[in-house]
């Protein structure tokens, strides 16, 4: 192996792990909930529901990431 092929493994290497946490950034705060003040009850008492937690969101969308990279090799 010569060194232009290291050269070309080692950036390879580092790209890939920019890139993947420039995408998990990414993702992350595109599904951060902005926090706002607690509901007022309405007329009948009833307060609103919490939504679901962003993270899981996040989770779910770089799983689905990896799905599709891993269909699209074949």
């Amino acid at each position: 192996m010569n060194a232009n092929q290291l050269i070309n493994m080692v950036t390879r290497m580092v790209m890939r792990r920019l890139i993947n946490g420039g995408i998990n950034a990414g993702i992350n705060a595109a599904s951060k909930v902005q926090k706002k003040a607690p509901a007022e009850p309405g007329p009948w008492g009833e307060t609103a529901k919490p939504t679901k937690a962003p993270q899981f969101d996040a989770k779910r969308t770089r799983q689905a990431m990896r799905v599709t990279r891993k269909i699209g090799r074949f």
